[in-house]
């Protein structure tokens, strides 16, 4: 099998582009892959979330073996709010099984926060265990209690975080605690500001975390004012600032100019020392995402890596 695109585009020190979409409440494939083939050609790697928001869709494997049928090469999200560690071994098995090797390990939204608030979650393992768990299978080629495993696995693992502006006792304890279970690339929450992520990134190498990992950037295009307060007020952890809404408030075209902003945080970020790419994300108007790409990647450089990175 081998590294995927994500993978070696990343260890190349070449900027890159992963987005995201939700599957759908659907038993028919076609419904998956009118969101995710418009990606096909422009994103290194799309993630499939798993039940997103604790709301049932269709199950991130079979979404992500969709994906791989279809040129398109997928993140797996597993969360442990679902199952219990024997599932999620076997789901592990089943994704190296179809090729799929990118892994990106989640806690969960809890139940309470979805539309069957009564479901019992498991949180057998937390995500940091199950980044441990995977590694395991990789590099040992075996599961606890010390069970043999056939099979080639090829696992490039993921973890999630958020940045924030530090304080000046802050330490990135949970940002370690998964980088020491193996986590090799952070995909992260919305962060609009590159000020307060310079900031971030700046005490995140103090740590030498930057070298440790690849880190990835959670941007949209956002589609309106409104749909930027939404996401900022309505998602754990996400940064917007004010001054983004006020442009999208004046701006004639708000779709547009949401483009244009995100457009302009890639080409920042893209200058980052210890930003290795962004994640793409749009709640509501995944459309947009296709066409940020397919501008940014038509700039000078836009395939380059901030210089300075030790890759």
């Amino acid at each position: 099998m081998g590294s995927g695109a994500l993978e070696r585009r990343l260890r190349a020190g070449e900027f890159a582009i992963t987005a995201e979409i939700t599957p759908p409440l659907s038993a028919d494939p076609h419904d998956l892959m009118v969101r995710a083939l418009p990606l096909r050609g422009h994103a290194d790697a799309v993630n499939v979330t798993d039940g997103a928001g604790a709301r049932a869709h269709l199950d991130t494997l079979t979404a992500a073996a969709l994906l791989v049928r279809g040129g398109l090469e997928p993140v797996l999200q597993l969360t442990c709010r679902d199952r219990n560690r024997i599932a999620l071994q076997s789901l592990l098995l089943g994704a190296a099984a179809q090729g799929i090797s990118n892994l990106l390990a989640l806690r969960g939204d809890d139940p309470s926060a979805g539309d069957q608030p009564d479901a019992k979650a498991v949180f057998d393992l937390d995500a940091s265990a199950l980044l441990r768990t995977a590694a395991v299978m990789r590099d040992r080629g075996e599961l606890p209690p010390a069970r043999a495993l056939k099979g080639r696995i090829e696992f490039f693992l993921g973890a999630a975080d958020m940045p924030i502006d530090p304080a000046a006792d802050w330490q990135p304890t949970s940002l370690l605690r998964k980088l020491e279970a193996g986590a090799q690339f952070i995909q992260t929450q919305f962060c609009m500001d590159a000020a307060l992520l310079r900031r971030y990134i700046a005490r995140l190498a103090e740590h030498g975390i930057p070298e440790r990992v690849y880190l990835l950037i959670g941007l949209a295009p956002l589609a309106s004012a409104a749909s930027a307060r939404w996401i900022r007020d309505r998602l754990s952890g996400s940064i917007i600032p004010e001054l983004l809404i006020a442009r999208l408030e004046s701006a004639r075209d708000p779709k547009a100019e949401g483009h244009r902003i995100c457009i302009e945080l890639m080409q920042e970020y893209q200058q980052i020392p210890g930003v290795a790419g962004v994640h793409l994300m749009a709640p509501l108007n995944e459309s947009a995402v296709p066409a940020v790409i397919a501008e940014f990647r038509a700039l000078p450089n836009a395939h380059c890596g901030a210089a300075g990175r030790k890759r």
